[in-house]
């Protein structure tokens, strides 16, 4: 099959890559110029583990391309993804302009029936949107006789984890609107699922709800433990034990619901939002996941109030040492971070912030400049540091040498923002640990 995707951001490159994997000849389109010649040259602009090398792989075999133009290759391909970004706009609503920029190229480059597959994450009614705009341009060419439809294909990726997830899906999402676009996407997604053949076909409206309202009950899991644990830490509770044990209703389950410093990246915020939004639009007012978002900035905080109720509220002139930037362990994506909330307030309130992480440092020099101090590696961070606090959970901070961490901080507290260290492990070595949900 001959497929184009536009946009080569996480969705797009990760969506061509996998696609190319198994057969499929795929083209991914971006608009910048420097973008494709980077990645023509094996230059990947995101972090992905094995992202990399699959994509080297599948241009060497002739089924992976890249391109400026969607109509250089219009005429070769069935159907075309449409992955480009919707960050959200200043009331929270997602901003569909990339998407009908899509919308409008497609419709002035078709010669023949093909089917337009938004993988973007969209609200409900976008196809409306994305009609409208094919049409307009095929009636100002005079061609309202090409045929097209539409598709709606949300992804449902995790960074860090996303070739794993896109090549061995647990479920695929497909909005149709006939049977002809129907066996093009079976066809397209068999090589996927040849052992579990798990294709969920719908409507399009459903497909497009779908991926909101998933991402809404994740953020909604998350939230939910975080405010069980700070009512854990005022009653003498331990939220280990409490999710352990409501985890273990099967009607529940263990998953997302690990307490910490709140949720960020660039899906649970942005998806949360628009939601809400979606739900004033239509006279809904979703009392939950506002707050759902409301819990959530609140527990951004959380690790920032710690350290200053451990300096008496006197933050100025103190040195606090941060691991971890990224949102997430396995990526360097810091948007709506925790991190960033936690410095910003350290900051204001007069510290001095050193970091490190194992990813995120070029990132976070992006975003903040000279405002913090960055450490070579994680022991470095803590040399003269006052207090280290924790805010993402690598694997390579799970089992630090304490001892180290005892010899060159100066302070004894260590602010645990997810729960992966034991009161026992610091003990020996005369700190003191503050973790989240527990006595």
């Amino acid at each position: 099959m001959n497929v184009a995707i536009v946009g080569t951001g996480y969705v797009g490159l990760v969506s061509g890559a996998c696609f190319s994997e198994v057969g499929a000849d795929v083209t991914c389109i971006d608009i910048d110029y420097a973008k494709i010649e980077g990645l023509r040259r094996g230059e990947i602009p995101i972090y992905e583990p094995g992202l990399d090398e699959l994509v080297r792989r599948n241009v060497a075999a002739g089924r992976l391309h890249f391109a400026t133009s969607l109509a250089e290759v219009i005429d070769e391909v069935e159907m075309v993804f449409c992955a480009v970004g919707t960050p959200a706009d200043e009331d929270g609503s997602a901003d569909l302009r990339y998407v009908l920029d899509v919308a409008r190229d497609f419709g002035r480059c078709i010669n023949g029936y093909t089917l337009l597959v938004t993988k973007s994450t969209v609200p409900v009614g976008t196809s409306d949107l994305v009609r409208a705009e094919v049409n307009a341009q095929l009636e100002l060419r005079g061609r309202s006789d090409i045929p097209f439809e539409l598709a709606s294909n949300p992804e449902f990726l995790k960074e860090g984890a996303a070739i794993k997830d896109f090549m061995s899906p647990d479920r695929v999402v497909i909005g149709i609107e006939s049977e002809r676009g129907r066996k093009l996407m079976e066809r397209l997604y068999r090589p996927f699922l040849l052992n579990n053949f798990r294709v969920m076909f719908m409507d399009l409206p459903s497909a497009e709800m779908t991926k909101y309202a998933a991402n809404a009950m994740l953020a909604t899991r998350i939230s939910f433990i975080n405010e069980i644990a700070n009512l854990c830490e005022r009653v003498g509770a331990d939220v280990n034990c409490v999710r352990t044990a409501i985890g273990a209703d099967a009607r529940i389950g263990g998953k997302f619901l690990y307490p910490g410093c709140g949720y960020g990246g660039s899906c649970f915020p942005k998806d949360v939002r628009a939601l809400m939004r979606t739900g004033e639009q239509h006279g809904v007012e979703m009392k939950v996941i506002r707050a759902v978002e409301e819990v959530n900035e609140r527990q951004k905080t959380i690790v920032f109030e710690k350290l200053k109720a451990i300096f008496g509220g006197e933050l100025a002139g103190r040195r606090i040492a941060v691991w971890g930037l990224a949102f997430k362990p396995e990526t360097d994506d810091m948007r709506c971070a925790p991190s960033l909330e936690v410095i910003a307030r350290l900051r204001q309130a007069g510290a001095e912030v050193v970091v490190y992480d194992p990813v995120a440092m070029d990132e976070c020099r992006r975003r903040l400049g000279d405002e913090v101090v960055y450490a070579a590696d994680m022991y470095a961070a803590t040399v003269d540091a006052d207090a280290l606090a924790l805010l993402t959970e690598w694997k390579q901070f799970r089992l630090p040498s304490w001892a180290a961490v005892a010899r060159t901080l100066r302070g004894t507290d260590i602010v645990d923002g997810r729960n992966i260290y034991q009161q026992s492990d610091v003990e020996p070595y005369g700190l003191k640990l503050h973790s989240i949900g527990r006595p």
